[in-house]
């Protein structure tokens, strides 16, 4: 038997969007499943809304979403809380941060730059002391990302 976890992510409309971005980041094949297309009438408002999308590359990345059912509200920080640095600590309220570790800080640089689009950086990707790259960031989602080089320690 093989157990395999895979982040689920609730959004409020763009599901299909935030699931399309990360596909430009992280390839891999997208599946995306409309409410109407498993019986919802199609002129009903959020047919057109994701009941099921999946994001998975060859390399391992794997990402679920959906939008929740209602109305659209993108403007509304469902995922909940804040992120910050103080003192080379993480403060925060949120319940779970997604983690992208990479082999090289060249690996890990390039997701970086394009998650890092339109997003707040909580601490910029640079050099630690335990690894040779590790920074975080909320994208244009409202999702956090620790983003992180493996260490032979790590991983």
């Amino acid at each position: 038997m093989s157990i395999q976890t895979t982040p689920h992510l609730n959004f409020r409309g763009t599901a299909r969007t935030a699931l399309e971005f990360y596909q430009s980041i992280f390839g891999g094949h997208l599946t995306v499943v409309t409410y109407g297309s498993l019986g919802m009438p199609q002129d009903a408002p959020g047919a057109d809304k994701v009941v099921f999308g999946q994001l998975e590359s060859a390399p391992g990345f794997r990402v679920m979403a959906y939008d929740i059912p209602g109305e659209d509200s993108p403007e509304i920080d469902h995922t909940a809380g804040s992120t910050r640095r103080e003192n080379g600590i993480t403060i925060t309220d949120r319940s779970f941060f997604l983690s992208v570790r990479g082999e090289t800080l060249e690996e890990v640089t390039s997701c970086w730059e394009r998650l890092a689009a339109d997003a707040v950086i909580v601490e910029p990707l640079a050099a630690s002391a335990w690894t040779l790259g590790f920074g975080m960031l909320t994208d244009r989602f409202g999702v956090t990302w620790v983003i992180d080089v493996a260490t032979p320690t790590a991983g």
